[in-house]
Parts: structure tokens; C-alpha cells; sequence
């Protein structure tokens, strides 16, 4: 589905943000990108859609070559979800979301009829919600309504940067656990970024750690855990650990007579 081969990206005269990557992303696959902050995974993501251009390399979508497609047309057929939403104030929440279909041509009607199917998917409310404006809705409910647009012209690929980072932990599990039911019950192929750990391990169906630019190790979550690539992969995947332990040596200190 997704073929990332040699690519690298830099920007003028500084180190490459993205170092010879090679890796593939299957059909109905959820990947996740890990590592630090500045390690490049955005740069990555960014890549597929060519909101970004590598420096070298070759990225294949169903095996075209992305370079050799039209840029426009390559992005109205990849849903994109990022932490910001970016949902246009002047718009209802119908219009948000079908605002791809309109670009597309779609008549009204199938717009209408797709924006209310959509609501549902994300468990918002058509007769609640679709005449309402974006600063009527909650953090959570804004962040369902970009889901929401980025599935209307129905995308068989999405790009997820940091999505849920900005939610409560409440909401941001129950939504990252809406999304995985989406994913599977739509057939999407999905790439993620997050730097949550736990995150990862919960979504994916391989997890992608990158350092410094390069990917370091492409594994299973027990795959991760059974057999990390060197020292860097293993301490990044025992942070959940590290700060259960911490919590819980933290509860017993102040429980203590």
C-alpha cells in the first residue's frame, strides 16, 4: 500500500531531518511512529501527501510513485487528522466535515447523506450537533468532527499527527479507542504519530521507533518488548513502566502513617 524507499529530507545546509528510509505499510495496517521530539517522525507522515518533498528517495502509493501524481488529488484521497483540528469557525459542523465532497463535486444531497453517516460513525448526534458551530463543541468534539472530515471522500489511507494530545485523559482514550474501532471496521490503513508509549502499544499493529532520523526498529508491540533493537529501543518502551512504578512508589510514600 504505502513504500517508502531511500527517502531522506533535509532542509538547506542542516543535518537530514530524514535519513534513508525503507520500510512498507500494508493494506488495512495501523502503524505507529515513536521517538522523541525532532526525531522526524511529522517529516514522515508529511511525506506521504507530499505536504512535504523528500530530498531523495521514492515513495510508492499501491506502487505509483507519489512524485508523479498530482498533488491536490493525491491529498483529497488521504484522510489527515492533526492535533490543531484547524475546523473552519464560519461552518456549521455539516459543512466541516463535507467540505472535501464539495470540493469534489458531490451534490448536495449525497453530501448531506455522508455528513449525518459520519456523525454517527464518531457518535455525534446529526439532530444535535450538525447546525451547531465549532466553538459550541467541546475539545472532544471538535477533535470527532475532524475525524469526521477526514473520512468524508472516503480515503482508504490515514495520515494522524498527534491527534489526541490535546485532550483530557478521559476523552483522549475513549476517542483513540473509537479511532481503532473505525480503522478496522472501514479497512483503513492508518500511519500515527504519537510520543505516547502506551498510546502506541494500545493502537498498533507495528510500532516504527525513530531516532535522530532513522528508524531504529519496525516490530509488534511484543515483538518490541520480547526483542529491542539496542538500548535506546529499550528504554523508550519502559517508560510506561518506569512511571507506574514512580506512581506507585509515590501512593505508598503518601499513604504511609
Amino acid at each position: 500500500m504505502i513504500a517508502f524507499d531511500q527517502v531522506s529530507k533535509s532542509y538547506g545546509t542542516d543535518a537530514a531531518a530524514v535519513h534513508n528510509l525503507s520500510f512498507t505499510v500494508g493494506h488495512g495496517e495501523f502503524l505507529v511512529l515513536i521517538g522523541e521530539s525532532g526525531c522526524g517522525k511529522t517529516t514522515t507522515l508529511n511525506m506521504v501527501n507530499r505536504l512535504i518533498a523528500p530530498s531523495a528517495g521514492t515513495i510508492r502509493l499501491e506502487g505509483e510513485d507519489i512524485a508523479a501524481l498530482d498533488g491536490v488529488r493525491l491529498r483529497r484521497r488521504i484522510g489527515y487528522v492533526f492535533q490543531e483540528i484547524g475546523l473552519f469557525p464560519h461552518m456549521t459542523v455539516e459543512e466541516n466535515i463535507v467540505v472535501t465532497p464539495r470540493l469534489l463535486g458531490w451534490p448536495p444531497a449525497a453530501r448531506a447523506a455522508r455528513a449525518r453517516e459520519l456523525m454517527g460513525l464518531v457518535r455525534l448526534a446529526p439532530e444535535r450537533f450538525a447546525a451547531r458551530f465549532p466553538a459550541e463543541l467541546s475539545g472532544g468534539q471538535r477533535q470527532r468532527v475532524g475525524l469526521a472530515r477526514a473520512l468524508a471522500a472516503e480515503p482508504k489511507i490515514m495520515l494522524m499527527d498527534e491527534p489526541f494530545t490535546a485532550l483530557d485523559p478521559i476523552t483522549r482514550d475513549d476517542l483513540s479507542e473509537e479511532y481503532r474501532r473505525i480503522h478496522e471496521s472501514l479497512g483503513l490503513t492508518t500511519i500515527l504519530v504519537t510520543h505516547d508509549v502506551t498510546e502506541a502499544f494500545l493502537l498498533a499493529d507495528r510500532i516504527a521507533v525513530m531516532h535522530a532520523g532513522e528508524i531504529l526498529q519496525i516490530a509488534t508491540p511484543h515483538e518490541l518488548v520480547s526483542a529491542p533493537a539496542g538500548d535506546f529501543v529499550r528504554t523508550l518502551i519502559e517508560t510506561p513502566r518506569r512511571r507506574a512504578r514512580k506512581l506507585a512508589d509515590a501512593l505508598e510514600v503518601r499513604d504511609a502513617p
